[in-house]
């Protein structure tokens, strides 16, 4: 019989059978999964039910543990029943399907009121005929304001997070993120340098967009002094790309005009979509599909890359030019991101560690699943920094607060592992 994408676990205290379900729709009981638990101070242990089992919880050779340390084994063979039964594909249904939710109700929040059966009328509208009965100031807020913003934080989550998981696997180390080789940096002194020298925002977003490129382009030439690309030396070459043009946005803030240009350097810097409109996502949404769709492609590839360069060079892969095409399509889509939204960091380090806890470290389902999960958090993220307060509350505020705790509680239940 074959076993479907269906693993059902009955928990009970510290211990969990696992059902599995054939084609038939039969389900069968499978391996039962057990810990015995120490008693809890003040347990009622009634000494006649104790003589008819025979247990003495208290002997030194029973191997008990905490009902906390119990819960946890049983809920991690659980996890690792439902990756090893194939749900991987029902998981990934069910965030795309989550995300068409969330980027959905992102469009009602916002202080201009628009009811459901309106937006779903105006939204057809540009594609089917529909009897007009709204005012034209709700197409321009849904066709100017929301709706490019969504798409744009729906992209820009997605990119970061599926750059990070691509990175965390080429780099063989699940605390790389998509900045590892300078990126960041490099697009916010360009943000800096075009404020500086135009204050327009094509001028400032085009050059945040060659900038970033530039950073890693100058890391990926360093680490080829030995014409070859080992992974140390990109990240040591990344920290010193990175660091240079630290520097130099430091020296662009010292020189701003500290009435206008400082201000408007330092609010980019902090990551925001408050600006964006319908030209921002034909310039930037391009870019962002082309690297996550090359991604996507030589997704298991990656796995040959996680496990050593020479192994996947007897595998007959070129990892130096595998290496390249990766860092190239990360670059792409992460500094096309930026470059409208500023930094916002978490993303790519924290995204990638959740979709590992989901569908394991295989890349063929991690970096998809990834992809979602990263379009469906900076989207949520996005709708609080603009319904919060009254006044918008910048996104790597918002990243860094709820990221930082959420990855703490991450590696104390991973116990610092890949998930």
């Amino acid at each position: 019989m074959t076993l479907v994408e269906v693993v059902v676990a009955s928990v009970i205290l510290g211990a969990a059978v696992l059902l599995t379900m054939d084609e038939d729709g039969t389900l069968r009981r499978g391996e039962t999964v057990s810990y015995h638990v120490q008693p809890f101070p003040g347990a009622n242990l009634e000494p006649a039910a104790l003589q008819v089992t025979g247990i003495d919880p208290f002997h030194p050779l029973r191997p008990a543990i905490s009902e906390r340390d119990a819960l946890q084994n049983v809920f991690r063979e659980v996890r690792q029943a439902v990756k090893d039964a194939g749900c991987k594909r029902a998981i990934l249904v069910a965030l795309l399907v989550l995300t068409v939710a969330v980027g959905f109700a992102s469009l009602f929040l916002g202080r201009y009121p628009i009811s459901p059966g309106t937006m779903v009328r105006v939204l057809i509208s540009r594609l089917v005929p529909v009897e007009v009965d709204w005012e034209a100031t709700v197409e321009t807020v849904v066709f100017n304001i929301r709706l490019p913003r969504v798409l744009l934080a729906l992209c820009i989550g997605a990119s970061l997070s599926v750059s990070g998981a691509a990175f965390q696997g080429m780099f063989q180390n699940p605390l790389v993120s998509p900045d590892i080789l300078g990126v960041t940096a490099g697009a916010g002194f360009g943000a800096a340098l075009g404020i500086l020298l135009s204050g327009s925002a094509i001028i400032v977003q085009l050059s945040a967009l060659i900038f970033g490129i530039l950073a890693v382009g100058l890391t990926y030439l360093i680490s080829r002094v030995y014409r070859t690309t080992p992974t140390l030396m990109l990240v040591l070459s990344g920290i010193v790309v990175g660091s240079i043009f630290g520097a130099l946005l430091s020296l662009a803030k010292y020189v701003a005009d500290p009435q206008e240009k400082l201000p408007a350097i330092v609010f980019w810097l902090m990551g925001s979509l408050a600006t964006v409109s319908r030209p921002d996502v034909v310039y930037a949404g391009p870019p962002m599909l082309l690297g996550m769709g090359t991604l996507l492609l030589l997704r298991w590839r990656v796995n040959l890359l996680s496990m050593g360069d020479d192994e996947a060079r007897a595998l007959g892969v070129n990892p130096d030019r595998l290496k390249a095409v990766l860092i190239t399509a990360c670059t792409v889509a992460t500094a096309a991101g930026v470059s409208v939204s500023g930094i916002i960091g978490w993303v790519g380090l924290v995204i990638p560690h959740l979709g590992r806890m989901l569908v394991g470290p295989d890349h063929r389902a991690l970096m998809p699943v990834s992809l979602a999960l990263g379009a469906i958090y900076l989207t949520i993220i996005d709708d609080l920094a603009r319904s919060a307060m009254a006044a918008e509350i910048p996104l790597g505020i918002l990243t860094a607060i709820v990221g930082a705790p959420f990855f703490a509680v991450m590696l104390r239940r991973t116990r610092g592992g890949w998930a």
